[in-house]
This record gives C-alpha cells, sequence and structure tokens, in this order.
C-alpha cells in the first residue's frame, strides 16, 4: 500500500558520521519517516593517521539531501528546518574566508597520543584535568590534536582564523553562524563543565585564542541560525529556514 502524501511541514535531520552523511526528511506533523538520502566520505591516512577534507562533508551533505528530497518525492518549499549531528572532537582549522587550511584531523586519529600525554602531565595529572573539564585528554580529544598541529604545522596553526569540530563547520556554512553545543565543546578538554564557558586557563597552555573559537549554545536552544541564501540555493531548499 503506497503512504499518504505528506501535505504538511517537513523537516530534515542530518547525521555526518566518520563515513557517511546521512539526511532524514520526516513528516513533522506525524513523525513519519519519508526518506533518508546517504552520500559516502572519503577518509584518508596510513599508520595512525586518519584525516577529511571538511569540503567532503559538506558536499555529501548536498548529495544526501538531494538524495533525500528525490527519495521522498517531497518539495523543498515544504521543508520548513534543517538539523545537524556530526562525528566528535575531529579539529577542522579555517582561514579568514571560513575555507579548510588543511584536511581535518578526525576522532581517530592517534598520532597526537604524545601530545595528550604532555598536556595531562602539564596540568599535573588526570585529575586535575578531570576537575576542570569533565575528562582526560587523549588522542582522540581535540586538544591533544590542536597540539600536534602547533608541533608539525605550525605555519598552518599561525594562519588558523578559526577553531572548528565537524558538527560546527556545518552548521556555520549552513547558517553563517559560528557556534557549538555543551556535548561537542565538552569534548574538546578546552571547555568547562563547571562554568559552562571555555576555561581560559587551558586556552592559554594550549596557545589557542577564545576569538578563534565558537560560541557555546545552551542545551536545547531551538534555533541558532537560518539557512543561507547561498547554501539554500546549493541544497536545493529555502533560505531562512
Amino acid at each position: 500500500m503506497s503512504q499518504s502524501p505528506v501535505v504538511g511541514p517537513v523537516v530534515v535531520g542530518v547525521d555526518s558520521s566518520t563515513q557517511s552523511t546521512k539526511a532524514a526528511f520526516t513528516d513533522a506533523a506525524t513523525g513519519r519517516l519519508l526518506a533518508v538520502g546517504r552520500a559516502p566520505h572519503r577518509v584518508t591516512g596510513e599508520g595512525g593517521a586518519r584525516e577529511t577534507d571538511p569540503e567532503v562533508w559538506w558536499n555529501a551533505l548536498r548529495e544526501a539531501v538531494a538524495a533525500g528530497l528525490k527519495e521522498s518525492g517531497v518539495d523543498a518549499s515544504a521543508v520548513v528546518g534543517i538539523a545537524v549531528a556530526g562525528q566528535q572532537h575531529g579539529l577542522v582549522v579555517l582561514d579568514r574566508t571560513g575555507r579548510p587550511l588543511r584536511p581535518a584531523l578526525l576522532w581517530n586519529d592517534t598520532r597526537s597520543a604524545p601530545q595528550a600525554a604532555a598536556l595531562t602531565e602539564a596540568l599535573g595529572g588526570p585529575a586535575a584535568w578531570t576537575a576542570r573539564t569533565g575528562s582526560v585528554p587523549v588522542a582522540s580529544m581535540t586538544a591533544s590534536k590542536w597540539q600536534w598541529l602547533c608541533e608539525h604545522d605550525p605555519a598552518i596553526a599561525r594562519a588558523t582564523a578559526a577553531v572548528r569540530l565537524p558538527h560546527d563547520f556545518l552548521t556555520e556554512r549552513l547558517s553563517g553562524v559560528a557556534a557549538t553545543d555543551p556535548g561537542d565543546a565538552s569534548g574538546t578538554c578546552w571547555y568547562s563543565t563547571a562554568t559552562g564557558e571555555y576555561d581560559p586557563e587551558l586556552l592559554a597552555l594550549l596557545g589557542l585564542d577564545a576569538e578563534l573559537l565558537p560560541a557555546v549554545a545552551a542545551t536545547g536552544a531551538a534555533r541558532i541560525g537560518s539557512l543561507t541564501a547561498g547554501s539554500a540555493a546549493e541544497l536545493g531548499l529555502p533560505a531562512g529556514i
């Protein structure tokens, strides 16, 4: 039996994971899943290296949305909202135009293990980190990756105009708003779970300017921005949603 046509608003939920992007189209009135568009990512690197060009995520998002629109048969004008979830911890460094300076260091890139160990000791051991951030630096944490970048590619670190997580990169490309959420921020090891803000002493330890970081939106924030005209045109969705 065929499904009844969608007459109400549709929302798109995007999951940008390590290996692929999925875009789920859902009838907002009933919760019925209409379609899931998918597009793969390319992960590169040998040994402990794991990297992906952030532009791959953006292109995959475009492809997944297009596939979801086609599969669902939904008119793009029915889409009233889009939300993004993404892999955590990865380090994305951008220039002043918002373009990636290098491929992102993914959460499973283990080259930063020595930097994680050094950071742990620099603050006085695991307990000191847990008290301030709720976590202890390991190779997957963003702080460790930033330290690795500073040591192994200092020119790129100096040229960095913005530091983002994978989720933040996509949200900003969609809306023009530099924002993250407490869950993602807590996986960086430079965010205080006690104060709900970036820890200035930890940023100083890392040599990281707070001005390079996105604002932290409140947990459960209903909206952080709207789809820009440029991104709407690329996705084939209405601007302003």
